[in-house]
């Protein structure tokens, strides 16, 4: 039998408990050691470590720069024990000048582009060094300013913030992915950040109403447009959180539109990309060509060139503002690491108010560790006068002593600092002019301890060296607004028959519902090929910009772009495929036309109407219910009304009865069963002896055509009075042999 497992002195614990330990933990380590700035110099952990290993190594702006793999290593050997890819990439963003609105580090080689942020070259290629800018971040690093802790192996130390002498953090902006927090903070203009710094520390009660008359929005370093409405804006600040519209800048050169900004971390290539794809669709026929001309004295240069001077500039920037990234949503959500160590959301006031505390705090541990320095340094210039006055016995007593240090400290009072310092001392230092030069610097460190101590002692001057530090700051550093804030209404994307070249299509549909469209309207729908035991049923002339509408038995009318539809060089596609007409209904006609033309509608049981196409469109899959049709009755081909034209209406039944009556006898209906076009009998219709099957119209001094399954009759003008008649009445029989009628069509 086995020995049982001795779990003495071994610690229990519920295995839930420790699993949410372990991820409360995991996650607060994502939070503060990874995806959150912290407020005091705005930078993630990886971020600060990089410029701190960058200053260590020496590379500041006035240096030789060194290999980025030089920088790289050191930081991930040293502080940052993780992928040197991941690293690097972080140290990428700070050196291009497109994603930070003050770049911090200085590189040189290949950085990436707009185009493609991450087509950089490896860090074994590229050079780097820091830029002006990070001085601000790293000048007081020396002089006590920051807490130290050691670095992940105890064997140096690393700073836990750097003392910057700006608010980093609202500059540059930043962006991370936490557990359960994110945060997205835009960048902004370092004078207006200034000018609100300095108006805060005047009136720490001021508004975000008040702090927005100096920080105007967001200033992104790749310019554009800022298109959100001021409300939106004062939102964002107020509360923390929001969204920004951000949109592309352009001008109009010779009739081309050029667009020469791009909203911010969006490509060239992209946008280009989107247009060309409409192009291809044939979804933008207002533009006639599309170019990059971008080059190193113009970074971004795109031109379009649009099909004519008479398009309407605005209106189709507005439609591509609408349908590619020439406008974006800017994400704002202004969670950050606060002083006392904890993530929480800030707005603008209390981001401000929050990083001048640490300012204060970083400018007064400054001075307190000057002050400290001045006063030791005067500490031993004291000792140093005190040897000065009694130079001969104090060179005595180190001849003669064999321990001279203590024999100082009693003989002149002097303390262990004063006396070693004392000891030190060169010969050539004990010339007479010495002397002077320690009293020289006494007073010296005395002015300069005097004012030190006036300004901690007084908040007042406290707040005006810092004050006048931030205006310094801004005067070197600072640079005129990039994007432009504007408030524009809402893009909106042109109608799709705005978009769709105008030709002349004629639709045609098949006995079994297929539909196409051919180009032209000398079409002959016959000459197509179609299915086998299929063949042509109807067809229409229109455009290609306009809705080609189809009529099922059931008396529903479906819509669809005529564009759209496919080509006539095929036999076309099943409409049942893009409508969803009822059980056992099928396709009887098409329509097409502006929305103002007018159609007559029938039913085989001889009633019908005259409808616009306006009233018929549907965008539904299931129609829209038009036409009134008798059980176990269908709708026969719709035929087109000629515009401005006194004309005729006329109506064949199956056994050959013709009538044709004036057209103002009929109504004009949205829907509905409409008038007795023919009188036809309810027993034979019932019976299935006689319906109707087919209505024209016919325009002044035009010509009948009778179709049969063989041949045609043409009836002229003249010949038309034989079946001219009142409407609703029987009509007269056509000739014999002529009286298996399939289809009536009249010259247009």
């Amino acid at each position: 039998m086995q020995n049982q497992l001795n779990l003495e002195g071994v610690e229990k614990q519920a295995l839930k408990d420790y699993t949410e330990k372990a991820y409360l933990n995991y996650s607060m380590y994502v939070i503060l050691d990874r995806a959150l700035p912290q407020i005091g110099d705005g930078l993630k952990p990886v971020q600060r470590r990089i410029i701190y290993a960058m200053s260590e190594l020496g590379l500041s702006a006035g240096s030789k720069p060194k290999k980025s793999a030089r920088t790289v290593g050191d930081v991930i050997g040293k502080f940052h024990p993780h992928g040197d890819s991941a690293c690097y990439e972080a140290m990428v963003l700070m050196a291009q000048e497109f994603s930070y609105r003050y770049s911090i580090i200085d590189g040189q080689g290949n950085w990436g582009s707009t185009d493609d942020p991450k087509s950089f070259a490896a860090m074994r290629y590229t050079e780097s060094r820091l830029k002006p800018y990070a001085k601000s971040l790293l000048a007081e690093l020396a002089h006590g300013t920051v807490d130290w802790v050691p670095n992940f192996d105890g064997t140096m130390d690393e700073p836990v913030v750097l003392p910057a002498r700006l608010p980093n953090l609202l500059l540059n902006g930043t962006t991370g992915i936490a557990v359960g927090l994110s945060t997205d903070v835009p960048p902004h203009n370092l004078r207006e950040v200034v000018s609100a710094c300095v108006h805060l520390i005047d009136k720490p009660k001021a508004t975000v109403a008040d702090l927005m008359k100096h920080i105007k929005g967001p200033d992104f370093p790749t310019g554009g447009e800022l298109v959100s409405p001021h409300d939106d804006i004062r939102a964002i600040y107020e509360t923390g959180n929001g969204t920004l519209r951000l949109r592309a800048t352009y001008k109009v050169e010779d009739g081309d539109i050029v667009i020469t900004a791009l909203p911010y971390q969006i490509a060239g290539s992209k946008v280009l990309e989107q247009i060309a794809a409409q192009m291809r669709n044939k979804k933008l026929p207002l533009v006639e060509d599309l170019r990059d001309e971008s080059d190193h004295e113009d970074p971004i240069r795109l031109v379009i060139t649009p099909k004519s001077r008479k398009v309407d500039v605005e209106e189709l920037m507005s439609h591509l503002f609408a349908t590619t990234s020439l406008e974006r949503t800017v994400r704002a959500n202004m969670n950050i690491v606060a002083l006392d160590g904890r993530p929480r959301a800030f707005n603008l006031h209390g981001l401000l108010t929050e990083w001048l505390a640490f300012r204060r705090d970083t400018v007064t541990r400054r001075l307190n560790h000057r002050l400290q320095i001045v006063e030791d340094r005067l500490h031993i210039l004291d000792g140093l006068l005190t040897a000065y006055l009694n130079i001969d016995e104090v060179i005595a007593i180190i001849r003669q002593e064999d321990k001279p240090k203590p024999v100082l400290m009693e003989r002149f009072g002097l303390s262990e600092i004063q006396a070693e310092a004392i000891l030190n001392l060169r010969l050539r230092n004990l010339a007479k002019l010495e002397e002077m030069k320690i009293r020289g610097e006494q007073d010296e460190l005395s002015a300069e301890r005097k004012k030190i101590e006036m300004i901690l002692n007084s908040p007042a001057r406290l707040k005006t060296l810092i004050k006048n530090e931030l205006l310094e700051d801004a005067e070197a550093y600072g640079d005129a607004r990039r994007t432009v804030i504007v408030e524009r209404d809402t893009a909106k994307a042109l109608d799709e028959t705005q978009l769709v070249a105008s030709e002349p299509v004629t639709i045609v549909l098949s006995q079994r519902g297929w539909a196409r469209a051919a180009k032209g309207h000398e079409v002959d729908p016959f000459a197509l090929s179609y299915k086998s035991g299929d063949g042509f049923l109807a067809a229409a002339r229109g455009r290609s910009n306009q809705l080609a509408m189809f009529i099922d038995s059931s008396g529903r009318v479906y819509s669809a772009s005529a564009h759209t539809l496919p080509s006539a060089r095929g036999q076309g596609e099943p409409l049942s495929g893009r409508f969803n007409p009822p059980d056992g209904a099928g396709f009887c006609g098409t329509l097409i036309g502006e929305p103002n033309d007018r159609w007559v509608l029938a039913s085989d049981a001889g009633y019908g109407f005259i409808a616009k196409l306006d009233d018929l469109v549907s965008r539904n899959k299931a129609g829209k219910a038009v036409l009134r049709v008798p059980s176990g009755g269908r709708a026969v081909v719709p035929a087109p009304v000629p515009a401005d034209a006194e004309c005729l209406i006329a109506a064949v039944s199956s056994i050959g009865r013709l009538l044709i009556f004036e057209m103002d006898d009929l109504p004009e209906l949205a829907k509905g069963k409409g008038n007795k076009l023919l009188n036809i009998p309810s027993k034979k219709y019932q019976a299935g002896e006689e319906q109707l099957v087919s209505v024209a119209v016919i325009p002044e001094e035009g010509n009948l055509q009778v179709h049969t399954a063989a041949r045609t009759m043409t009836l002229k003008w003249n010949d038309l009075d034989d079946y001219y008649g009142e409407r609703a009445l029987r009509g007269s029989m056509l000739p014999q042999g002529w009286r298996k009628v399939e289809r009536l069509s009249a010259d247009q």
